[in-house]
């Protein structure tokens, strides 16, 4: 049977206080597996203003309504407003745990991550990283097992410091996509990352669908993707079953976009699909001959940058 691995980016403070909890009871009504992924460190949402410069961001934000998905407040983080510890909120992470959901790292800053990591050394990165590794260890006592790059950004440095950490798998890029967000090649998937220092032991999991906000509000073979049909394209994306990574965020599909979510968990059930963990997809390939691609950066339909890709 086909799977669908959901993996879940924790942003913010607001996020993690309300967007969280919605999606644990989502998911536990519909009998789904889910990894949560929580940034860690303060929430400067604020300093992503910074992006402003680069193409194709106003674009994106004009298509998927950062202010009314995000809130002001949010947005004002680290800018007008002092940011707030996400770490703090441990009760609501813990409680992630407690209903039976794997939990790992998403990042310590999000802002600071994205924008930074792709050209910084190997003191800072592990700097960031070791921050996460230790808060994650006092809230949830035990070492995380997994981790999901902060907007799919990463360098050699970081590859190399999961395995010092003893992660068997990761989610930290992309499998490049089509316009209309199919893949690129259909062999596209788990895979081990070749650095010139050596093959990584830790696999890496692409996501291979397109998120929500890659998507709305764009013209795809010549109809537009709204809130009333977003779900039905992505499903026509999964109509051959095949095993699929899902990245979704406890901002968008944990809050406003909730009711498309829920219908994506009703209709990939309907296609055969079981919704699972990194973890337990992990226990389905770790014995499997996987190929190995290296370090490449790629741009995606829908989204302004370059991510790591398996290209």
């Amino acid at each position: 049977m086909p799977s669908i691995v959901l993996k879940i980016d924790v942003d913010t403070y607001r996020g993690t206080k309300e967007g969280v909890p919605n999606l644990v009871r989502l998911l536990t009504k519909h009998q789904a597996g889910a990894t949560f992924l929580f940034s860690l460190g303060k929430d400067h949402t604020g300093w992503a203003l910074r992006r402003a410069f680069r193409p194709g961001f106003f674009q994106k934000v004009s298509r998927t309504s950062v202010v009314e998905h995000y809130g002001i407040k949010t947005l004002m983080y680290g800018v007008f407003l002092p940011a707030p510890d996400i770490g703090a909120c441990t009760a609501e992470m813990r409680a992630v745990q407690q209903a039976g959901f794997e939990c790992g790292i998403h990042t310590w800053d999000h802002v600071v991550w994205q924008d930074n990591v792709r050209q910084r050394g190997s003191e800072w990165t592990h700097h960031q990283l070791e921050q996460a590794h230790s808060k994650f260890k006092q809230i949830f006592g035990t070492a995380p097992a997994t981790h999901g790059a902060a907007g799919w950004q990463m360098n050699s440095f970081a590859f190399q410091k999961l395995d010092q950490f003893g992660m068997r798998y990761a989610s930290d890029g992309r499998a490049m996509l089509n316009e209309d967000g199919s893949l690129a090649n259909p062999t596209y998937g788990p895979y081990r990352l070749a650095l010139k220092e050596g093959v990584c032991s830790c696999i890496q999991m692409p996501t291979t669908l397109p998120t929500l906000d890659e998507l709305l509000g764009r013209i795809i073979n010549d109809v537009e993707i709204t809130t009333g049909n977003i779900a039905s394209h992505i499903l026509q994306l999964t109509k051959d079953p095949r095993d699929h990574v899902f990245t979704l965020h406890a901002e968008l599909e944990g809050q406003k976009l909730a009711p498309i979510f829920e219908q994506l968990l009703t209709g990939w059930a309907e296609q055969g699909y079981h919704c699972i963990s990194m973890a337990s997809y992990y226990d389905t390939i770790q014995n499997t001959d996987l190929p190995m691609y290296p370090l490449s950066w790629a741009t995606l339909p829908g989204r302004s940058g370059e991510l790591v890709a398996q290209v």
